[in-house]
């Protein structure tokens, strides 16, 4: 009866388990797994598992963690992309446990997994913002710089290089000020750091740097304050327009601040179960391991009040209660508090257990122990969300277009000054709907250029607002790519400089006169 139950477990669990024999041939292949693949069981049996699932680029390696599992050498939570029988990638989180004959030779290989293709889908979306958001500012045709919480450079893009003359490796861990501010600023500057080291921050602050040749280049700069994904100050970012060309007095930019800142008793997975009643009888020895509770301790125990942190119990409760009906949930996720009082996140797949009757019995919990991956999520979600608040908060107008040349970025300050909504400039042409008749030629030219690669500072744009007035911007047109470095826009980030630009043509409207 033990026997046809482990069977049935291995059989109906609702996690994929498959396994080889010591020639590499599939020998163990249930429903779960069937269900991913595509394949069935009868196609599946003694087939090369390798050469006939593996996706070609991890064969190698896959077959490594196979003969050092068949020579005794196991090994936890490695990342498997199935090839499936519609041609699909799916991603499985696997534990491969040597399998034993009685005389405890060894016989083949079982492979424990969990299908994490949503959650590897998630992360490389994630990753490749995080990669964008990187090669925005390193590759940002504005000077960005920063310092850590004891003033010395810890951020310094090609631009700044561009400017000062120093290169990132010269300016790395020197303290800024005194490096690299000409004397007469070094105390007002160190004012407007020390602020913002408290959160204060400042903008459109004129900035002296000394460049490696002597010279004097003037920035004008915002500096926003960097936190950490618990929202401790660690640093301040300064982004700025070089107006040293344009205008000693007033032309700036704020850009954006990026911030870049995770079988059974002896299965490699955790395995654990409860009867009826909701009580442990089941409580293998990587479980033991994980939560730091013994099979003795664990046994006969409510689970969810005794193991799973309160804001969760009802939760699994409700998972648990639909399993002992028979209807199995698979990849949710719980939080274990272990004996040492921290907290431990699972991924389950929940599998009713039935008696050789087939009468449910209880439920069996086969999970992957993801509490890193779980903390990284969570610390590349602040961060991806502070970005977010950063462009969408910024105090300088950000605007984007796709390759179209369609509206795709309009951040607060953008709809502040041309009087549009993000909701009504979204997807309009940006040059034929916002920019003045006379211009429209030498600005598309000039996204034109940004969309081969070819970026552009400070030229001048005349935007149209909605009540007919005419605003002045200060732009630099930055190539954004993606994850795979190809283009897929151009994003603008200006400076409203409207009134600067009226006084300069009355100015020069009078020495006309006067000439």
């Amino acid at each position: 009866a033990m026997a046809n139950e482990l069977r049935q477990l291995v059989d109906n669990a609702n996690a994929p388990i498959f396994g080889i024999d010591v020639h590499g041939d599939v020998n163990e292949w249930n429903a779960k797994t069937a269900e991913i693949t595509g394949f069935s069981k009868e196609e599946a049996f003694s087939k090369p598992l390798v050469s006939t699932f593996i996706v070609p680029k991890l064969r190698h390696s896959v077959q490594e963690v196979l003969d050092n599992a068949l020579k005794g050498n196991e090994t936890s939570n490695y990342e498997l992309e199935f090839e499936t029988k519609s041609g699909e990638t799916r991603y499985l989180l696997v534990n491969a446990t040597t399998r034993r004959d009685p005389e405890s030779n060894v016989v083949g290989v079982v492979g424990v997994a969990q299908d994490v293709t949503e959650t590897a889908k998630h992360d490389r979306e994630v990753a490749a913002m995080a990669n964008e958001l990187r090669q925005l500012v390193d590759n940002a045709n504005a000077p960005i710089f920063g310092i850590d919480v004891d003033g010395n450079v810890n951020e310094w893009n090609a631009m700044t290089s561009n400017i000062t003359g120093y290169s990132e490796e010269e300016a790395f861990e020197k303290p800024l000020v005194s490096t690299f501010i000409v004397p007469k600023l070094r105390q007002s500057v160190q004012e407007v750091l020390d602020n913002a080291l408290h959160g204060n921050e400042t903008s459109n602050y004129e900035l002296e740097f000394e460049t490696k040749s002597g010279e004097t280049r003037y920035l004008l700069v915002n500096a926003t304050t960097r936190r950490d994904a618990d929202n401790h100050i660690v640093g301040v970012v300064g982004v700025a327009q070089d107006v040293t060309e344009s205008s000693k007095n007033e032309r700036a930019i704020q850009a954006m601040a990026n911030e870049l800142r995770q079988l059974v008793d002896n299965a490699n997975a955790p395995i654990f179960g409860i009867d009826v009643h909701g009580d442990v009888n089941e409580w293998n020895a990587k479980t033991a391991e994980i939560t730091g509770f013994s099979k003795e301790e664990a046994f006969s125990k409510p689970l969810v009040s005794t193991f799973i942190v309160p804001k969760l119990r009802h939760s699994v409760q409700e998972v648990l209660d639909n399993a002992l009906k028979g209807n199995e949930t698979s990849n949710y996720e719980l939080e274990f508090e272990t004996k040492s009082g921290e907290t431990r996140y699972l991924l389950v797949n929940a599998t009713t257990r039935r008696d050789p009757e087939s009468n449910v019995v209880g439920v069996v919990g086969v999970a992957q122990d993801v509490t890193e991956t779980a903390k990284h999520d969570r610390e590349v979600a602040a961060m991806a969300n502070e970005l977010r608040q950063l462009v969408d908060n910024a105090n300088a107008p950000i605007f984007g277009i796709d390759v179209d040349g369609n509206v795709n970025e309009w951040n607060a300050m953008t709809s502040n000054i041309t009087g549009y909504s993000e909701e009504e400039a979204f997807e309009k042409p940006l040059v034929s709907t916002f920019i003045v008749p006379k211009l429209r030629q030498s600005v598309q030219e000039v996204l034109d250029n940004a969309l081969h690669g070819n970026e552009t500072s400070n030229y001048e744009l005349e935007f149209e607002t909605k009540s007919g007035e005419t605003r002045y911007l200060l732009v630099n047109a930055t190539t954004r790519r993606d994850a795979d470095n190809h283009i897929v826009g151009v994003v603008g980030v200006a400076q409203d400089v409207t009134e600067s630009s009226k006084n300069e043509r009355a100015i020069q409207a009078m020495a006309n006169e006067l000439r």
